[in-house]
Parts: C-alpha cells; sequence; structure tokens
C-alpha cells in the first residue's frame, strides 16, 4: 500500500475486500500497474484523527455519476409574436386610384419573438373591401430597422366611388388560429376624396 485516504486507496497488489472496489490503472485510463481501491456504497475507511465522524461514501452512484439536466421550458409568458406598425407619411388624404403605405416591424425575428402574418386592406366604415387585400408575411430577422420596413400600393376599387369624401379605414387583420375568421390588428383613418376616376381602378 502506498497511500491510504478515507475515500481511496493506492498500491501494488491490494488484496480483494467485499466493502471495496477494486480498479487497475488501465481501467481508469492511466499507465503503469498502480493499483485503486474505493469504498462501495456509503462505506468509508476509518482513520483516527480529526474528521473520524466523516461519513461520505465512496463508488456510489452518485459519487461518480455527473447528472446532465434537459430543460424543457413550457411557460410561453415571454414569447410572443412581432409588433408591427403603420407608417403614414404626408397627407392622410386618398386624392387617386391607389396609395403606398410602409408597414414597419418593431423588432427582429428571434425565438421568443415570432413571425407575424396580417391581411391588410382599406375598408369602408361598414367593413366594405374598397381595394385589393394583401397578405403580409413580417418575419424580418435583421437588426437594421431600415430591413424591416416593407412598402405596399393599394389600388381603390370602383365600389370606392360611392364612398367619396367619406373616412376609410386601412385595416390590419389577424388569423385566429386554428380558424378561417379574422381578427383586427391595427387600423389607420384616411379620407377619401377624388375629384375623378382613376385609370388604377379594378
Amino acid at each position: 500500500m502506498l497511500y491510504r485516504d478515507r475515500r481511496f486507496i493506492l498500491g501494488k497488489g491490494l488484496a480483494e475486500h467485499t466493502g471495496l472496489k477494486k480498479f487497475t490503472a488501465k481501467d481508469i485510463g492511466l499507465e503503469g500497474d498502480m493499483e485503486i481501491q474505493i469504498p462501495k456504497s456509503i462505506n468509508r475507511m476509518r482513520l483516527k484523527g480529526s474528521g473520524s465522524r466523516y461519513v461520505h461514501g465512496g463508488a456510489s452512484l452518485q459519487e461518480v455519476v455527473v447528472p446532465l439536466l434537459k430543460i424543457n421550458k413550457k411557460r410561453q409568458s415571454d414569447v410572443s409574436n412581432v409588433e408591427v406598425d403603420i407608417i403614414r407619411s404626408g397627407s392622410t388624404t386618398i386624392t387617386s386610384g391607389q396609395i403606398g403605405v410602409a408597414f414597419y416591424q418593431t423588432s427582429p425575428v428571434t425565438d421568443k419573438r415570432h413571425p407575424r402574418v396580417l391581411r391588410a386592406g382599406i375598408y369602408s366604415q361598414s367593413g366594405e373591401l374598397l381595394s385589393n387585400s394583401h397578405d403580409l408575411n413580417f418575419d424580418f430577422i435583421s437588426e437594421n430597422p431600415r430591413e424591416r420596413e416593407l412598402k405596399v400600393r393599394f389600388l381603390l376599387t370602383r365600389i370606392a366611388d360611392d364612398f367619396n369624401n367619406q373616412e376609410v379605414i386601412l385595416r390590419l387583420d389577424e388569423q385566429l388560429p386554428g380558424t378561417s375568421h379574422f381578427k383586427e390588428y391595427k387600423t389607420a383613418l384616411y379620407t377619401l376624396q377624388r375629384s375623378f376616376t382613376s385609370d388604377f381602378d379594378f
């Protein structure tokens, strides 16, 4: 025996013992002919002097295995879809058969901020669609705000003539998950004021 502690013995030609587990140097990836003995389970080797009441075990499962935890986070409270703003520059009056509008995704898509899909169109106050409709996918991942801007052009239909000199609504709608129904997400008011019928009408 070359060395003895409360938790292991080092030596050569160590005798077998029912309370000890013996390893060769090769068993544990070392070179040479050294042998190692470790107490099994909660057994310990008594030594004189201080610390004789030390009861820590030897080669038990909790001594030789490092636990690996895998966390599967179920809480969704901090997960949401990205927000989208309507950017209006200049007049809020529509004087021709078309209008260009920019939409801005306020933050990039991340693990906790998911893409948002919206349907956009211009509607009367009673809910009648007065333009073409666009399905818009806001899934930009860029940190650059300019690269998260989406410009869309709306073409008014001939039905819009019936609502001249009235307020109309630019509306963003979002589909309810698992259904064919939509809910209003965000709106902006415009005044339709055209003095003639545009060639862009359809």
